[in-house]
């Protein structure tokens, strides 16, 4: 396990990826951090808030908006890039409000996830 990469995931989170991130999500190693958690570090929030069956949720916009952005984060691999996600990750605690991830890393894939009561808001 490494501070940055993907974080682990069981079955039930792991099997709702598209075939393309499960085929390549593991080609670094697990994190304690990595883009995926900053982007949803209110995921629980949305899960419980939403009107449809969790699971149904999570599979249709969730793992498929964390896939994208894990792929990014191999296309991007740098010292740079994980020591901007440490960063990132004590910033958006104090911070989690803040667009600074979309300031340093421009071109993160667009993700466009239901939020509050699932009506369609992006949540970043």
């Amino acid at each position: 396990m490494s501070i940055v990469g993907p974080r682990p995931l069981v079955d039930k989170t792991f099997d709702p990826y598209p075939d393309y991130v499960k085929e390549n999500i593991y080609n670094v190693k697990p994190g304690l951090t990595g883009i995926g958690s900053i982007v949803f570090r209110d995921e629980e929030r949305l899960l419980s808030e939403c009107d449809m069956e969790m699971s149904e949720f999570y599979g249709k916009y969730i793992a498929p908006a964390k896939g994208d952005l894990e792929i990014w984060y191999q296309n991007h691999l740098s010292l740079w890039t994980d020591l901007m996600m440490i960063f990132l990750t004590a910033w958006v605690i104090v911070f989690p409000e803040s667009n600074l991830l979309h300031k340093i890393f421009k071109d993160l894939p667009e993700i466009d996830v239901p939020g509050l009561g699932c009506a369609a808001t992006p949540l970043v």
